[in-house]
């Protein structure tokens, strides 16, 4: 049975399902639904949990079975808690899947949680097997409409309310990230309590989360695109965080592209690698740009600036670092940079 996010709260208090399959690639949902389930699941008596996640090494699908099988020997009811960060499950866990829809263990709940889902492998016989036998759930990032209803709702839970024009400023400041969404509103509530919210009180509390943060910068180096580099670079200057974080951030991604660089050299597939340095979906197509654009050659003058940057951090070379810093984010994205930075 399909369901939508706001469904899922009323179909729990009907009763517990065998099976819950949640995918999506907006992380506060997503968690906030599988805690759901747990809770429910704990107050229908379900104690006991057993985490596997498809990315620990050693891990094979024959695991599914055996956790199944090893209930029969407790007496408390069990959540076999699923994890599948990609949202793929190879040609074994497909067949480990529909056997475990085809005989489902008694006093056990399977919950599984995954990245998002082509619609391809929601058409597929494991996808399937599941929405027979239990609850599935996708997840999809909130926008217009979607997201005002979301945040008023989120308020409203804490026993806040804004008008449109209030909410309408909580959304420019946090640009769709729920995360950052959920705590501004959490700040509010601890400043103000319950009650209406003007867009003075909210601008004057509401921190600019238009995602401003390192890893946003990451991103965007990645897609080489210079005007929202410089854009963010200002704004992290400007909110105080310190040069090393976001040096630390810049030569940790290097490193990562020489690593992934090396490792497909070798032969090995471009999806292992990926999995193997926990590069999900959504940035998989930032990183494969970035491969193809920069050299190892280029990567390595990345480093080599950006050690320069952390002996001007420590006073132990002349210049201004984050100008150096700013190079290294303009040298990341293939932007010729003055000929001080590369002497």
């Amino acid at each position: 049975m399909q369901i939508k996010p706001e469904q899922l709260e009323a179909t729990l208090r009907k009763g517990l399902a065998s099976v819950y399959f949640i995918s999506g690639d907006e992380p506060l949902q997503l968690g906030e639904a599988a805690d759901a389930v747990r809770k429910a699941a704990r107050s229908a008596g379900y104690d006991n949990r057993e985490i596997l996640s498809v990315d620990t090494t050693g891990f094979t699908w024959n695991q599914l079975s055996v956790s199944a099988d090893s209930f029969s020997i407790f007496a408390d009811k069990k959540i076999i808690d699923l994890r599948l960060p990609t949202g793929t499950v190879g040609a074994d866990g497909a067949k480990a899947l529909i056997a475990y829809s085809e005989r489902l263990p008694q006093d056990t709940l399977l919950l599984i949680t995954a990245g998002k889902l082509s619609k391809e492998a929601l058409k597929t016989r494991w996808v399937q097997a599941l929405d027979k036998v239990g609850v599935v759930l996708q997840i999809w990032p909130l926008e217009g409409q979607d997201l005002m209803r979301w945040l008023q709702h989120r308020m409203q839970q804490r026993g806040l309310d804004a008008d449109q024009e209030g909410l309408r400023c909580l959304l420019g400041r946090v640009e769709g990230n729920l995360l950052a969404a959920a705590q501004e509103i959490e700040k509010l509530y601890v400043l103000y309590g319950s009650g209406h919210l003007g867009v003075r009180e909210i601008t004057d509390v509401v921190a600019d989360s238009s995602r401003y943060d390192v890893f946003k910068l990451i991103d965007s180096v990645l897609s080489a695109k210079a005007k929202r580099i410089l854009k963010v670079l200002s704004g992290l200057q400007a909110e105080g965080v310190a040069a090393p974080i976001v040096l630390w951030a810049l030569t940790r991604e290097a490193r990562t592209l020489i690593k992934i660089k090396v490792a497909l050299s070798s032969g090995q597939s471009r999806e292992i690698v990926f999995r193997n340095n926990q590069i999900w979906d959504k940035r998989k197509q930032l990183v494969s740009d970035a491969l193809n654009r920069l050299s190892d050659n280029d990567l390595n003058n990345i480093l080599v600036l950006s050690a320069r940057a952390d002996r001007q951090i420590k006073g132990q070379q002349s210049g201004n670092a984050w100008e150096t810093v700013r190079a290294v984010c303009l040298m990341f994205a293939s932007v010729p940079t003055v000929s001080r930075f590369n002497s």
